[in-house]
């Protein structure tokens, strides 16, 4: 048998956006695609730290923060935080656009105050209650904690919530010589969410430099998301599959299409292309 190694997103492919708990269809369906000698990675925007709560399903590895760190059976194959003068100018730039912040480092996550402050200020306008409220709930799953309780810790990517289309093309046009800018929503309220990620490294390079470590061709992988930050991941593997509940753009890449978390996609997708 020809193993493969098969990444999965999180949010949105693995569980519902924010949890820590995936079906049990999915829990067992990877049990039995490694009892088969398949590899099975998490491959994700979480930084490790947020990953704790899942390594108990079992896993061969993890592609965290965007594919800047990658464990691969016990052993950290790659690390890239960013370098200490792209932090700098990276944190002032967003700041001095009124971005709101969160930074995610190996051990821990970090966010602006700010934000949340804004929503409490002007909660009765449009949706801002209801995004103060799964705000509140995305930090407390994640444990992600207050920005004044940051202490220098290497970054390796950055969450960023803006209020305007203008102030984040202003910031791109500053940082683009070394930070990929990927744009993932827009609230109603004209919010803007997405995360700004190191040039060196993204999902696809993951899953390169995975398969190069298990000496796996690229056509013995299999890639399933939901979003455009797994556009790359997607594009790299040999076999793409997008979530029903997914990105639109992120279908027309994809070589399938499977159910929705809620429906099982991950059993189904492994038993439809012979996984499991």
């Amino acid at each position: 048998m020809d193993r493969k190694v098969i990444f999965l997103d999180i949010d949105g492919t693995l569980t519902e956006p924010g949890s820590n708990e995936p079906p049990e269809s999915a829990v067992t369906a990877i049990c039995q695609a490694r009892k088969k000698g398949n590899f099975v990675f998490l491959c994700t925007g979480r930084n490790y730290d947020m990953l704790q709560p899942l390594l108990k399903y079992g896993f061969d590895g993890v592609v965290a923060s965007s594919g800047g760190y990658i464990i691969c059976q016990e052993e950290v194959i790659y690390n890239c935080p960013m370098t200490e003068e792209q932090k700098q100018k990276a944190m002032t730039v967003l700041e001095e656009n009124g971005i709101f912040r969160t930074i995610e480092c190996k051990d821990g996550s970090y966010t602006d105050e700010g934000f949340k402050e804004f929503l409490r200020e002007h909660a009765t306008e449009g949706s801002n209650s209801e995004l103060l409220r799964w705000r509140e709930q995305i930090e407390q799953s994640l444990n992600i904690l207050p920005m004044k309780e940051y202490r220098g810790q290497p970054i390796y990517k950055i969450v960023i919530m803006s209020p305007s289309w203008e102030q984040i093309a202003e910031s791109r046009e500053q940082l683009q010589s070394d930070f990929t800018f990927c744009i993932q929503d827009e609230y109603k309220h004209g919010f803007v969410n997405g995360e700004i990620v190191n040039k060196k490294f993204h999902k696809g390079k993951a899953v390169e430099r995975v398969c190069d470590y298990l000496k796996i061709p690229l056509y013995h992988s299999v890639a399933i998301g939901d979003s455009m930050n797994d556009k790359e991941m997607l594009e790299t593997a040999g076999l793409s599959i997008c979530m029903r509940n997914g990105s639109e753009e992120l279908k027309n890449l994809a070589d399938d299409i499977c159910p929705s978390v809620q429906e099982g996609g991950i059993r189904y997708a492994f038993l439809k292309h012979h996984i499991i």
